[in-house]
C-alpha cells in the first residue's frame, strides 16, 4: 500500500485515478481549487477512511508525506484554460515546480500528466514521442501547450540534477463520463447539444481528427506507468483509432436519436488539423493497448450527460 497524492482529485480524469488506487488499497489525497473539478465527482469515495479531499492550489507549496504523487493540476480544455492564461502557465510551471519539491524533500515518484499538444499542429503522423513538436509560442493555446512543454523540461531536470523519480505520460483525447458539460471539448460539446436537440458545431471543414481513449484506460495505462520500473517516458497514452469531427459528429447524432443538424463555423486559431498516438513504446513498456471502442465508450458517456441534463 502507498500513499499517494492526486492534483487536481476532483477533475475528470483525475476522479477515476482516485477510484482506482482506492480498489487497489492505496491510502489517497487528493487535493484541487475547484476551478473545473467538483466534489461531486467523488461523491462515492466520501465513506472511504483511506482517503482525503483537500481545496488547495498547487501554485501554492503545500507539506505532505507521501510515496507517489500523480500531477493532473491543469484545466485541460481551451475554454478553461484559456479564461484565464497567466494562471494556466503558473499551474504548470510553479506548480509543477512544488510538486517536483515535495517529491524531491520526500523522496516520492511523481508522474506528470503532460499532453499530446505538446506535438502543436503535428507535421508527422501518427506522432512518436520522438517527435519534437509543432507548437505557435505566442498563439492562444500556447497558455497550455508551452506550460506542459516546461513542465516536461522540469521534471527531467529534476530527474538528472537531484536524482527524483519521474515519469511523464503524454495524454491524447480521453472521454467517459463526469467530463464537466462546459468543457468545450468536442466529446461533451456534441453530446449536450445532441441531447438538447441543438445544433452540433463543426469548426473549419470538420475533416480534422482526433483519437479518442475512454477514461478508465487512460487510467490504466497511468497506474501502469508509476510501477514501472527505469522508465521516465515520456510515453504516448491515447487510442490510435483516429476519427474525423464529422465522422464522430454522425456517432453521436445516431446514438442520441438526436435530430440536430451540423453547423460550420470558422476553423480556431492553431487547431491541430491531425492528432494520433504512436503507442509502440506504451506496447513495449507498459503492456498497454486500449480496447474499448469509441463507440462502446460513447454509451456510458451519454447516459451520464442524459442523467445531468434531466437533473439541471
Amino acid at each position: 500500500m502507498k500513499k499517494v497524492l492526486v492534483t487536481g482529485g476532483a477533475g475528470f480524469v483525475g476522479s477515476f485515478l482516485c477510484d482506482r488506487l482506492i480498489d487497489e488499497g492505496h491510502e489517497v489525497i487528493a487535493i484541487d481549487n475547484f476551478f473545473t473539478g467538483s466534489k461531486e465527482n467523488l461523491s462515492q469515495l466520501s465513506d472511504e477512511t483511506n482517503f482525503e479531499l483537500i481545496r488547495h492550489d498547487i501554485v501554492k507549496p503545500i507539506l505532505l508525506e507521501v510515496d507517489w504523487i500523480f500531477n493532473l493540476a491543469c484545466p485541460a480544455s481551451p475554454i478553461h484554460y484559456q479564461y484565464n492564461p497567466v494562471k494556466t502557465v503558473k499551474t504548470n510551471v510553479m506548480g509543477t515546480l512544488n510538486m517536483l519539491g515535495l517529491a524531491k524533500r520526500v523522496k516520492a515518484r511523481i508522474l506528470q500528466a503532460s499532453t499530446s499538444e505538446v506535438y502543436g499542429d503535428p507535421q508527422v503522423h501518427p506522432q512518436p514521442e520522438s517527435y519534437f513538436g509543432n507548437v505557435n509560442p505566442i498563439g492562444l493555446r500556447s497558455c497550455y501547450d508551452e506550460g506542459k512543454r516546461v513542465a516536461e523540461t522540469l521534471i527531467m531536470d529534476y530527474h538528472r540534477q537531484s536524482q527524483v523519480d519521474v515519469k511523464i505520460v503524454r495524454i491524447f483525447n480521453t472521454y467517459g463520463p463526469r467530463m464537466h458539460p462546459e468543457d468545450g471539448r468536442v466529446v461533451s460539446n456534441f453530446i449536450v447539444a445532441a441531447l438538447k436537440g441543438e445544433p452540433l458545431t463543426i469548426h473549419g471543414d470538420g475533416l480534422q481528427s482526433r483519437s479518442f481513449c475512454y477514461v478508465t484506460e487512460l487510467v490504466d495505462a497511468m497506474c501502469r506507468m508509476m510501477n514501472t520500473e527505469n522508465f521516465t517516458g515520456p510515453v504516448n497514452t491515447g487510442n490510435p483509432g483516429e476519427f474525423t469531427m464529422i465522422e464522430l459528429a454522425e456517432t453521436v447524432l445516431k446514438m442520441t436519436n438526436s435530430s440536430s443538424k451540423l453547423v460550420k463555423v470558422e476553423a480556431r486559431p492553431d487547431d491541430p488539423e491531425r492528432r494520433q498516438p504512436d503507442i509502440t513504446l506504451a506496447k513495449e513498456k507498459l503492456g498497454w493497448e486500449p480496447e474499448i471502442k469509441l463507440k462502446e465508450g460513447l454509451k456510458p458517456t451519454i447516459e451520464y450527460f442524459d442523467e445531468l441534463l434531466k437533473r439541471s
